[in-house]
């Protein structure tokens, strides 16, 4: 089955990557809260959402608390998921 998302989730993925500025977390972390507001590292996005899809550089993720189901960006290295998008529907 053809993934009609794939070149536009490739290109994505390289944005990402090429704007990470340092490996340290905290350098890392504090990048992209100043460009996305709230930051969550793997353990912190497990304990306020529940991970339910991955297609890299996205996850489906339903907020524990509000149960509102959305989409959260997520770079590899340093590992950080930030703007979350709520669903529409």
């Amino acid at each position: 089955m053809a993934d009609s998302t794939e070149m536009f989730r490739r290109a994505k993925i390289a944005e990402i990557n090429c704007t990470v500025e340092s490996n340290d977390p905290d350098e890392e972390r504090s990048r992209l809260e100043n460009i996305h507001g709230k930051v969550w590292s793997t353990i912190e996005v497990s304990k306020d959402f529940e991970i339910v899809g991955f297609m890299a550089p996205y996850v489906v993720a339903i907020d524990r608390k509000t149960n509102v189901k959305g989409s959260l960006e997520f770079q590899h290295s340093p590992r950080f998921y930030f703007n979350f998008r709520p669903h529409k529907g």
